[in-house]
């Protein structure tokens, strides 16, 4: 298969991909609109503990079927969960239908990023990582950015709960979208070999190192994710204006991160392109520093979510290729899925105080604060080199 060929059907799994997680995003604008604290949404931050506890059902999507079920049959599970929230209205708290609804969707869109990873990563070769990674992440935003937020110009004419059962329809549309794409065969005998396949990945030199870079690289964008919704909403934006920020300012603004990510990362190799994009990250923090600062003109507000779409989507870039290239083939349903654990464990448990620290401290100075967490993970970035530059 061509790489052209398989950068198209790239496109369309990641745009798959990116749609529940826009969807999650949209549930602390919907819950500040119906008057629920930022100390319960920040909470609502431990529903992505699924994505640290997927390395457990892995060994089945590695083991069992086929990667394009696994990813239509999870989209089935949360056409169910997102009508079962569009029937459930918050009255300033979250009700225990309204959890446990949310938590089912992010189970099923946990296990079809499971499959979804393993699939790509079969898909492409050696020296592909940053063409597909790219064009991953372009896929990933519009299908994020496009499809999801998009749903939010619809709130003022049907309302959340018609704007979530059109949320289900699309993505019963996706699941036979991703049906036809082509299968990616694994030989039998390498999925039976998984157990001391991992034994031996896992026995290798720097694994420590390794596992602390990813749990910490990308922590400071985890943690302020949680409250920049809710910061637009206090802000006095519309649903409107927070779709537009993000589909007429997020999507061109990450394109071109996008793009020059997967240049930088292909011009200067992984190692590098992870220190000069990790470095740039940090800048979208700050640029909600000064947004959020009393002074701060509105225009503000829009200058750092272009900030936050470029420089967030450079570092994405670096990160999910060293992600990729550390992975075998064979076996990536699991040892992805493990990698994205870690980085999802760490990203889960910063955030969910987010709220509590933001009453107290306020936007600008909490928004301060997650920039000195992802600080401690360039000290151990130099010791995850060998894995690198190892041979796949």
């Amino acid at each position: 298969m061509t790489l052209a060929r398989k950068l198209s059907v790239i496109a369309v799994v990641y745009v798959i991909e990116g749609f529940p997680m826009g969807v999650h995003d949209l549930w602390p604008v919907f819950l500040r609109r119906h008057g629920v604290s930022r100390t319960e949404i920040g909470l609502l931050s431990a529903l992505s503990l699924a994505w640290s506890f997927k390395v457990f059902w892995s060994p089945l999507v590695d083991r069992f079927g086929e990667p394009r079920r696994w990813i239509g049959g999870a989209l089935v599970v949360m056409v169910g969960a997102l009508l079962l929230i569009a029937a459930t209205q918050p009255q300033q708290h979250v009700s225990i239908v309204l959890w446990i609804a949310m938590a089912v969707y992010c189970l099923g869109s946990a296990t079809q990023d499971i499959a979804i990873d393993a699939y790509t990563i079969g898909l492409i070769d050696r020296g592909e990582e940053g063409s597909a990674n790219g064009m991953r992440m372009i896929a990933y935003r519009l299908g994020q950015s496009g499809l999801a937020r998009g749903l939010l110009f619809t709130t003022r004419w049907i309302g959340w709960s018609g704007a979530f059962g059109l949320g289900a329809l699309l993505s019963l549309a996706m699941s036979a979208a991703a049906r036809a794409c082509p299968p990616v065969p694994t030989a039998a005998e390498a999925r039976r070999a998984l157990a001391p396949a991992m034994r031996r990945w896992l026995a290798r030199d720097g694994v420590a190192p390794v596992a602390a870079f990813i749990l910490l690289y990308r922590v400071g964008d985890r943690a302020m994710a949680p409250m920049i919704q809710p910061f637009w909403v206090d802000a006095a934006f519309s649903d409107a204006e927070i779709a537009l920020v993000s589909m007429l300012l997020g999507i061109p603004v990450a394109l071109i991160g996008a793009l020059a990510g997967a240049s930088v990362v292909t011009r200067l190799g992984i190692y590098r392109a992870l220190w000069l994009l990790g470095a740039l990250a940090l800048v979208s923090n700050f640029s909600y520093v000064l947004a959020a600062l009393p002074s701060a003109p509105r225009s503000a507000i829009y200058a750092a979510a272009c900030v936050e779409s470029l420089c967030g989507w450079l570092a994405s870039i670096a990160f999910m290729s060293f992600l990729m290239r550390i992975c075998e083939k064979e076996h990536a349903a699991v040892q992805y899925a493990l990698l994205t654990a870690l980085y999802a464990l760490t990203g889960a448990l910063i955030a969910m105080p987010s709220g509590w620290f933001t009453d107290r401290i306020g936007y600008a100075g909490y928004f301060a604060l997650t920039a000195a967490f992802a600080l401690p993970a360039f000290a151990v970035l130099p010791r995850t080199r060998a894995w690198i530059d190892a041979d796949a």
